[in-house]
């Protein structure tokens, strides 16, 4: 009886075993089951809003005239903005800011004896945001002119934008999907079999770089402003399963 029990035993592992076994190599097989494609969007396209910066400066030992000559130059910048086609509401001045200025004091031996007052600077920073792009471009590349009447000032590159970026990311990720799914199916196609359903799908990240640059993609996504002409691209990864 005992023997009867040991071999009933036996038979229930190795069926159990073999079952698993089965399991094992279903579960194997169908996990691989599947494509997995990457598909790419591309696109390219020109900014329509131009964010430009800069600010005047003017130095003296009174504060007073130092606003009045400010605001002079100030009127200056206004006019040369305006002789561009742009409105004077376009620009924005900011706060005058004042800075007591001092220089070191040497002995004759080179000693370091202190500091002495040497007047105060007065700046005023400006900035324009227009989709007027042309037209503060030719002003942001002009506005040195104004140095040989006088004025100084210091002007920094544009930045560039697009309004509509959300349409083109939602653009670029049905081509991104419609390329992977493209490339899913010819490899089904020569594997012999069909395409499924979509088993899973990830969004890469948002790229945005200078047009026929060689800028190098961040893994947390670019985004250039520097550049008027960009390129922007986006990866879908999709897992299809196979009929």
């Amino acid at each position: 009886m005992k023997q009867n029990l040991h071999y009933l035993i036996i038979g229930v592992a190795i069926i159990a075993a073999a079952w698993l076994l089965g399991r094992a190599y279903t579960y194997k097989y169908r996990s691989q089951d599947t494509i997995v494609v990457t598909g790419l969007g591309e696109t390219e396209f020109s900014s329509d809003l131009i964010v430009w910066s800069g600010q005047i400066t003017f130095e003296t030992y009174d504060v007073s005239a130092g606003y009045t000559q400010l605001e002079k130059n100030k009127d200056q910048v206004l006019k040369f903005v305006k002789s561009h086609g742009l409105d004077s509401d376009d620009i924005v001045f900011k706060f005058v800011n004042v800075e007591k200025l001092y220089t070191s004091r040497y002995s004759d031996n080179g000693n370091y004896i202190g500091q002495y007052f040497a007047g105060y600077r007065l700046s005023q920073e400006f900035l324009i945001e227009s989709s007027e792009v042309d037209k503060v471009e030719a002003v942001s590349r002009e506005i040195s002119s104004l140095i040989a009447q006088g004025i100084t000032i210091d002007a920094y590159s544009p930045d560039y934008y697009y309004t509509k970026l959300e349409d083109v990311k939602l653009s670029l990720i049905e081509r991104a999907s419609a390329d992977a799914k493209a490339r899913a199916e010819k490899i089904a196609e020569n594997a012999g079999t069909a395409l499924g359903k979509v088993a899973s799908a990830r969004m890469g990240v948002f790229q945005i770089t200078g047009a026929n640059s060689n800028e190098e993609f961040s893994a947390g996504g670019s985004f250039n402003t520097s550049s008027r002409h960009k390129k922007a691209r986006i990866t879908m990864r999709v897992e299809y399963r196979v009929k």
